[in-house]
């Protein structure tokens, strides 16, 4: 989708629902353009995906509708490791359908992860991803409209107490280990995701999915980033190559946390920051829990010009991003590429 293509604005997390609404009259107060607000795991009630903190989230479809009326969107965080918890709809049926990734005695596997003692669907089932794209249905995600879209995130999977932070090898995805189909779980999440936004609306709209694990073929069901960054010049220079690597092989749609996902920038570090990540695919600013707040405007009156204006060439520039990513979609030409891409000819560029 073309919005996609604009700005995000992301932190783990907004705080509730006025923080969101701030922020949003923030880039207006300020005249920075911007298209997508984002929630991470604390918008969830108890971190069940697929649902709303109640406190700080009893109006999701009012928050989604003042965002409509400025043609603004949002994406909330649904992540693939289900609290185990009697009290909740999708551990139920996941449960009655038998969808979880098993031990080898059968049982269902279980680890940790940010709801405390979780299970892991085993997205490998058609079945099972059949009926996950069903939960994004408007009567079956509560408080879902349609400018809500999706961040896939922990899909390696994530578990905390496993052997490399993952599932241990031998869970069984029906016949077939976890060491045979680990970089592929990813995949399959991002793919059951987006097959869901696209049947919410009887096919008509596109999806927007951003996932961190991904695999050969993952550019057909959304974007990438390059995961959790930190706010080191270091990192801001291999956001350079990486996203160079990941478009040779036909992933263009990455970009990289802006600003730093851990500690907290310099201010030169931040509009040095922006003025790359503007010339990225996928273009957002994300921050840690622990550190200060980042807002474009934050910074005094001459950065946030600084900013401003290298958003406002991002947006100036859509017509064309948007035509690049239609030719990679259709040639896998990538978006972002090295010189030598371009100019094969020329050896100096093979450096």
């Amino acid at each position: 989708p073309l919005a996609s293509l604009g700005y995000h604005q992301c932190r783990w997390n907004y705080n509730d629902q006025e923080d969101v609404k701030s922020v949003d009259q923030g880039f207006d107060q300020h005249d920075i353009p911007y298209d997508f607000i984002w929630l991470d795991i604390e918008h969830a009630d108890g971190k069940r995906y697929f649902t709303w903190d109640p406190h700080k989230f009893p109006q999701p479809k009012e928050m989604l509708q003042g965002l409509m009326d400025k043609r603004r969107k949002m994406v909330a965080i649904v992540d693939p490791h289900i609290r185990v918890d009697s009290g909740y709809k999708i551990h139920n049926e996941i449960t009655s359908k038998d969808f979880y990734v098993k031990n080898k005695d059968g049982r269902n596997y279980e680890g940790w992860c940010w709801p405390g003692n979780s299970g892991y669907p085993d997205f490998t089932k058609p079945e099972m991803r059949a009926w996950w794209a069903s939960m994004f249905a408007y009567d079956q995600y509560e408080g879902s409209m349609e400018n809500l879209f999706t961040w896939n995130d922990m899909n390696e999977p994530s578990v905390f107490n496993g052997p490399e932070v993952t599932m241990h090898k031998d869970a069984l995805h029906g016949k077939w280990e976890h060491r045979d189909i680990h970089n592929i779980y990813g995949l399959y999440v991002q793919m059951a995701t987006a097959e869901g936004q696209t049947q919410r609306s009887g096919g008509v709209e596109r999806p927007f999915v951003l996932t961190r694990a991904f695999f050969a073929g993952s550019q057909r069901y959304g974007a990438v980033w390059t995961g959790d960054n930190a706010a080191e010049w270091d990192h801001l220079k291999i956001s350079i190559p990486m996203c160079l690597s990941l478009g040779l092989v036909g992933v263009s749609f990455c970009g990289a946390d802006v600003g730093g996902f851990f500690k907290n920038p310099s201010t030169e570090l931040l509009v040095r920051w922006y003025q790359t990540g503007a010339y990225q695919p996928f273009f957002r600013a994300h921050a840690h829990l622990d550190t200060t707040r980042r807002e474009p405007w934050l910074f005094g009156p001459e950065n946030t010009a600084l900013i401003r204006e290298v958003i406002r060439q991002r947006y100036a520039l859509l017509p064309y991003w948007y035509q690049l990513l239609y030719q990679a979609h259709k040639t896998g030409m990538p978006v972002m590429r090295p010189l030598w891409v371009d100019y094969p000819k020329d050896t100096a560029t093979f450096t």
